[in-house]
């Protein structure tokens, strides 16, 4: 019996490696905002996690037997984190365009975003305990 395998869980799940990945990326754009010709990433999972959740899907689901049936119905399937580069924009004259204010203000928004992740996949076990134990 698997009782961390519902969707809530692997979204949460999910999340947290978004936001993981997101740490690395600003981590590396903070590393070399004086490269030259360097162009800053980003990490997206949220707004991909908003658009799949919002669609109007059909209340019934149908039951997939073989890997290459088509889903019916709402997905049970979670985003992996897409890394993109920004090659639009010039920050200083060496076509750099890292700005290093809004990198940190990132960085601590992600590591607000981590720590409530943490504490809801933290409650979702401790309700599973109190089910499990009934204390």
């Amino acid at each position: 019996m698997n009782l961390l395998n519902d969707i809530s869980f692997k979204r949460l799940q999910g999340a947290l490696d978004a936001s993981n990945t997101r740490q690395q990326t600003i981590a590396d754009n903070i590393a070399n905002a004086d490269t030259p010709y360097y162009k800053r990433s980003d990490v997206s999972f949220e707004e991909i996690l908003k658009q799949q959740t919002d669609g109007d899907m059909p209340v019934l689901k149908g039951k997939v037997t073989d890997s290459r049936h088509f889903v019916i119905g709402p997905s049970s399937s979670v985003p992996t984190p897409v890394v993109t580069m920004d090659h639009s924009t010039s920050m200083n004259n060496n076509q750099n365009n890292v700005d290093i204010d809004k990198e940190m203000s990132l960085l601590a928004e992600n590591q607000l975003r981590y720590n409530a992740y943490i504490q809801q996949v933290n409650e979702q076990i401790k309700m599973m305990r109190v089910g499990v134990e009934g204390r």
